[in-house]
């Protein structure tokens, strides 16, 4: 019993060890939305450009990318000119402004161009908490109904588009909302979780 109490240190640091060697190879990305397969929430916000109330009704009933994103986010930089680039190609885009200065978020969408829809100022981060949101970027793939069927967390580029996003998003544009339910394959929703 007594060189059990003097391997007991290095049995618990190699327990410890594992744990931490597993953390770490897990992907951020890959984090579950509770809110997949479940309606965006109401919300009632203004719009960053014009300042009137923006709700869920406003949403167009198409399928759409909702994307979180700030003036203070490095990666959202990053990530615009491809968001530009999909709004070109009649992506439409709604964005969600997070705990944002409504005048910095104008100046940032005048300077480097505008793709959403519109863009909603969810200055106290209200809705971003009912998305479950962690931080910016963060893009939420919506049906038609105004249904969450895919969350991707970080920078939407090429590589993320092509692989996780347009596949599902191409899916459902061919599909009416009252066709909708259970004709997702399961491999189209395992690139969203």
């Amino acid at each position: 019993m007594a060189r059990l109490k003097l391997f007991l240190p290095l049995i618990i640091f190699a327990a410890l060890a594992l744990l931490f060697w597993r953390g770490l190879s897990l992907n951020p990305q890959d984090m579950p939305s509770a809110l997949v397969n479940k309606p965006v929430p109401d919300f009632a916000l203004q719009d960053v450009e014009s300042a009137r109330e923006l709700k869920k009704a406003d949403l167009p009933g198409k399928p759409l990318l909702l994307n979180v994103w700030a003036t203070w986010c490095i990666s959202c930089r990053v990530e615009h000119p491809y968001l530009n680039k999909l709004a070109e190609e009649g992506v439409p885009i709604v964005g969600i402004n997070l705990k944002d200065d409504t005048a910095a978020a104008q100046q940032w969408l005048e300077k480097f161009h505008d793709p959403y829809l519109f863009s909603v100022a969810d200055v106290e981060g209200r809705l971003a908490l009912d998305l479950g949101v962690f931080g910016a970027p963060e893009t939420f793939l919506v049906d038609a109904g105004g249904t969450i069927r895919c969350k991707h967390v970080g920078v939407v580029d090429d590589r993320v588009w092509q692989t996780k996003l347009q596949p599902l998003y191409e899916k459902l544009q061919k599909q009416s909302w009252g066709e909708f339910s259970g004709e997702l394959s399961d491999s189209l929703l395992a690139r969203c979780h």
